[in-house]
């Protein structure tokens, strides 16, 4: 799942690329669908710790560019999190006070999660691998001033 992390600022590097007409109605159909499912997961993620909400805004977000403008600014200007959204696909950066809180629950829910929910080394290493992957992406998306 944090792979989508890695996957994400590609895909928002150019969203006016896909022209209004261009995709298919089944198609948006099925984008509009699969981004309410991902905001669904998303408001679970945030309660649930070891489901990461972040992955899933930014692929809703994603899918909500390529089928509908009116759920796109819907996202874009929640209160909760539509400025972190927007800031990151800006490519304007994510607020110190956010990196340290997304790291610190990260590895907070890995570690307990790699002692507690499993007795398997390989499965520890690689909760573990994945938690170094996703801290280096996290600090290496451009660091902004919170306003």
């Amino acid at each position: 799942m944090y792979l989508i992390f890695f996957l994400i600022p590609n895909l928002f590097c150019h969203p006016e690329r896909v022209a209004e007409g261009s995709t298919s109605y089944l198609l948006k159909t099925l984008c509009i669908v699969l981004g309410l499912v991902c905001v669904a997961l998303a408001a679970l993620g945030a309660v649930l710790p070891l489901l990461p909400a972040t992955p899933f805004l930014l692929l809703a977000l994603w899918l909500f560019a390529r089928s509908s403008s009116r759920l796109e600014r819907w996202l874009i200007s929640n209160r909760l999190f539509g400025r972190y959204l927007d800031n990151y696909r800006r490519g304007l950066g994510v607020p110190l006070a956010v990196k340290i809180g997304t790291l610190s629950l990260l590895l907070v829910t890995i570690s307990l999660s790699a002692i507690y929910a499993t007795s398997s080394w390989g499965v520890r290493a690689l909760l573990f691998a994945v938690a170094i992957g996703v801290t280096i992406h996290i600090l290496s998306i451009k660091t902004c001033k919170r306003k």
